[in-house]
């Protein structure tokens, strides 16, 4: 009699990249995520080893595709920047995001916010910051030990990580970057630099027109005789 061996073959798992659902529920939610992504891309964008993304899949175990969260903006420190479909832990030295931002919207529920801290607290992030805009109420969570403390005082906050300073006042909240940056949207951004392209090209037209007066007033005194090159 001949035993048959049989091969068995690895199961692929896959870690889908997205799960259908949009990434915001409404354009004062998305414009924030797109505000604190984009400005702290501008941040880091000297620096080659801190990835930043928003509503990337984020999975911290091999082999559990159903362990995942997508935070509405991460950063990691430590690993190279680069397009990724998803951000397999286990691909990136095992270091996991160390800085999560969660933008609320109505839609969100209790049970999904406590799932997210769970979820975060369990799998190493080391500040939390969730921003609700409607009521302008931020709050922030950061790591000890193997658990999260409430940050008592948001107003002035610096993260310790992002070194960027959070301001609450009547008005929407305000975050500043180490330099006294404001943090701005995409239009406020273009408008700023348009504001700085109108003020360059004065700058360039009057000191044409310096320039246009010391020509007329040498070939003046050159008219009158006047040794100009001694001058």
């Amino acid at each position: 009699m001949v035993q048959q061996v049989t091969s068995e073959t690895p199961i692929e798992v896959i870690y889908p990249e997205s799960d259908g659902q949009p990434m915001a529920d409404n354009t004062e939610q998305f414009a924030w995520i797109v505000k604190i992504k984009e400005n702290l891309e501008i941040l880091f964008a000297s620096s080659a080893d801190v990835f930043i993304a928003g509503d990337l899949f984020w999975y911290p175990v091999k082999g559990s595709p159903n362990i995942k969260q997508a935070p509405d903006t991460l950063v990691v420190f430590g690993r190279p920047k680069g397009k990724r479909g998803s951000y397999l832990q286990w691909d990136e030295d095992n270091i996991p995001p160390q800085v999560v931002f969660e933008i609320l919207s109505p839609g969100n529920t209790l049970k999904e916010m406590t799932k997210k801290l769970q979820f975060y607290q369990r799998y190493g992030v080391e500040e939390y910051y969730i921003y609700d805009p409607d009521k302008n109420d931020l709050n922030g969570l950061l790591r000890s030990g193997d658990s999260f403390e409430v940050i008592e005082e948001m107003n002035g906050w610096v993260s310790p990580r992002l070194e960027i300073r959070f301001q609450l006042t009547s008005d929407p909240l305000e975050i500043f970057s180490p330099s006294g940056q404001k943090f701005l949207s995409p239009v406020e951004i273009d408008q700023l630099r348009e504001q700085e392209r109108q003020a360059k090209e004065a700058a360039l037209e009057e000191l044409e027109k310096e320039r246009d007066r010391y020509q007329e007033l040498l070939a003046k005194l050159k008219e009158k005789g006047i040794d100009t090159d001694n001058l």
